[in-house]
């Protein structure tokens, strides 16, 4: 498409910048853009040239927008300001990204919020007899995100008759506007876990209850998931934190976690226990080891080996 860079606003810019990268990023991720262009950017600077859009019209919005919404809202406006300015700048349409180099202020770090090694032998008690228990034990043997674990499948088990089992995590189930969707692991590849003889056993009976559900089930659809809803179709994550996850937080009595949390409680686990922090970052798929250690340094005590760490659980 050309452009009259001239009188170009920066309203139809970005409205024709979403349209370009739609495809490119994570469907969660240009929601995220099309919102935010949507609600914050285009009101306050639709109407200005894209030509004629300055440093201080950015860090004028960034400073209105503090006044009414949070810190790490403000972040993610910038990005995607950036990012579009970045591609207008390629494209030849202006000469510099004026969002480029301003400072924003620092979000309040995330505190977490995991479980005790007794609060999490609680839960997992509690969550005996479940129809996802095995989902459970994954995410607190494992960490995996609730996407992960909505995304398996009965393809990404490797059970050898000589050698340990490995999950392949190579999805993640998101629910975008349009409904559940199939997408990337969020940090864009996948990762291989080695399991222990008790998660594998769990996951066998798992298989076996869920074989005779499909035979039971009219009109069961099945897709191959590992943690399907009870007609085959992938599970909604309300669904399950509503009917199965909360039940199971109340019957072992321990604090009322997000789901999120069994990921932070794994990993809390593992590093009180000495795990070393890059086994720790390989089996949470972080980015950078940096991640892990700002997330968890408060509760790593030595740098231990591998082996069986979460087998008492």
């Amino acid at each position: 498409m050309i452009f009259d860079a001239g009188t170009l606003t920066l309203k139809d810019y970005l409205d024709t910048w979403l349209a370009s990268v739609k495809g490119t990023v994570r469907q969660r991720s240009w929601e995220r853009y099309e919102q935010l262009v949507r609600v914050h950017i285009k009101p306050a600077l639709g109407n200005v040239k894209l030509k004629d859009l300055t440093r201080a019209h950015v860090k004028g919005l960034y400073a209105d927008k503090l006044g009414l919404s949070s810190a790490r809202t403000v972040q993610y406006i910038h990005t995607t300001i950036h990012k579009a300015l970045k591609d207008a700048m390629i494209d030849g349409l202006i000469p510099k990204n004026v969002a480029a180099h301003i400072r924003l202020p620092k979000p309040r770090k995330k505190e977490i919020n995991p479980l005790t090694p007794d609060q999490a032998k609680a839960f997992l008690e509690a969550a005996c007899g479940d129809r996802n228990e095995a989902l459970y034990i994954l995410a607190v043997h494992y960490g995996l995100r609730q996407g992960e674990l909505l995304g398996l499948k009965w393809q990404d088990l490797d059970t050898p008759d000589n050698g340990n089992a490995t999950l392949q995590v190579r999805r993640t189930m998101s629910e975008a506007r349009s409904g559940r969707i199939e997408e990337q692991p969020k940090s864009g590849k996948g990762r291989r876990i080695d399991l222990s003889e008790s998660v594998t056993e769990a996951l066998r009976i798992h298989r076996e209850r869920q074989r005779a559900e499909i035979e039971g089930t009219v009109g069961y659809e099945d897709h191959e998931l590992m943690f399907p809803s009870t007609a085959g179709t992938p599970t909604n994550s309300k669904n399950l934190y509503w009917r199965s996850y909360k039940p199971i937080l109340e019957r072992a009595g321990v604090p009322d976690i997000s789901f999120h949390e069994l990921r932070h409680t794994c990993a809390t686990i593992r590093s009180m226990r000495g795990q070393h922090p890059k086994k720790v970052q390989e089996l949470l798929g972080h980015a950078s080891i940096v991640q892990t250690m700002d997330t968890y340094s408060h509760v790593i005590p030595g740098m231990g080996d591998d082996g069986d760490i979460m087998g008492d659980f």
